[in-house]
């Protein structure tokens, strides 16, 4: 089952999104999800293997230039995860296609994402669910 993650599920996902994005502390990103939650454009759904949250999506409409894309706004995948004991079942599957279908209900009618360049799983599951690499890019930065 999946479904559309609320305020209440702020903890499920924080907890999920931290073995995705190392360095994060739990704490900050339920702060995160909190605040940003009820905004209009951005969506998470909760992937669920009997009553446990396995898996979650983030989902959101970009309106500023996205690599690669025409139209304005497009449907960005900010992040996506599921516990690897549950991998291999298309639940990752599943959760892109809910995040592409409410994109298309907003309007859109490209969607987007983006990895790290050394993310082979990521890179390889995008390829997987027919995206086309639009472009790499190695980013700088400089303290001033």
């Amino acid at each position: 089952m999946i479904r559309e993650a609320g305020q209440d599920d702020v903890e499920h996902i924080a907890n999920l999104a931290v073995m995705l994005w190392s360095g994060q502390m739990v704490q900050d990103l339920m702060e995160e999800f909190s605040e940003i939650i009820y905004r209009g454009d951005v969506r998470f759904f909760l992937k669920y293997d009997q009553d446990m949250p396995v898996g979650f999506a983030q989902c959101q409409l970009r309106h500023d230039y996205v690599e690669g894309t025409a139209t304005s706004p497009v449907g960005y995948l900010e992040g996506i995860f599921v516990k690897a004991e549950y991998r291999h079942k298309g639940y990752a599957k599943e959760l892109l296609f809910v995040c592409e279908k409410w994109a298309k209900q907003q309007g859109c009618t490209e969607f987007a994402s983006d990895c790290e360049l050394e993310n082979d799983t990521s890179f390889h599951f995008h390829r997987a669910m027919d995206f086309k690499e639009a472009n790499r890019i190695i980013c700088f930065t400089k303290r001033l």
